[in-house]
């Protein structure tokens, strides 16, 4: 299914609005992306913008048996699946945002991670995870910090302007995330 394109004044019509989380309480692994893009809230689906490599990582990592697009989103829960944002309001760029919204993000985060326990929360985007939960030294992979009982996984910004990793690299790294769910036994 084609997207349908968006007009510049569309886009810049939907800065600051917020897409809802794809949430459900017990879940495999909540992804956390750094917040939504303009396409992202023009269209109400997470990972939106063409470039955007999340989906494909997704399904070749093994998360998901084909490629969903961003309007099947709801389809994640029935794998387990889950996405929220660190920072709720859309924006152009992720420079865009302050380290007082990515710290208040990251609180936000935590209770809701409380809440719905996860068994892995996957924040998609190194530095907006160092940012959010203070923690500097944070590299990709799985995190010593907990939320309550769910395990912290950092995990490559699927965004086309991440140069530093393909889209191979990053679904090694995905699927890294994906074996380790798997092996837990359930709560």
């Amino acid at each position: 299914m084609a997207s349908r394109r968006f007009t510049a004044e569309e886009l810049q019509a939907a800065r600051d609005r917020v897409v809802p989380d794809v949430i459900a309480d017990g879940l495999s692994v909540l992804f956390c992306g750094i917040n939504p893009g303009l396409m992202s809230a023009a269209t109400g689906h997470h990972f939106a913008r063409p470039g955007n490599r999340f989906w494909p990582v997704l399904h070749l990592s093994g998360f998901t048996p084909r490629r969903l697009a961003p309007s099947e989103q709801h389809e994640l829960l029935s794998y387990g699946l889950g996405i929220t944002n660190v920072v709720a309001r859309a924006t152009a760029r992720a420079d865009e945002l302050t380290d007082d919204e990515f710290r208040e993000g990251g609180r936000l985060l935590t209770a809701k991670v409380e809440r719905l326990r996860p068994r892995r929360l996957a924040v998609v985007g190194v530095t907006a995870y160092r940012v959010a939960f203070d923690d500097r030294k944070a590299v990709v992979g799985p995190q010593e910090r907990t939320i309550g009982d769910t395990r912290v996984w950092v995990l490559p910004n699927p965004s086309g302007l991440n140069a530093h990793w393909t889209l191979q690299t990053m679904a090694e790294e995905y699927a890294r995330l994906r074996v380790a769910a798997a092996a837990e036994p359930p709560r």
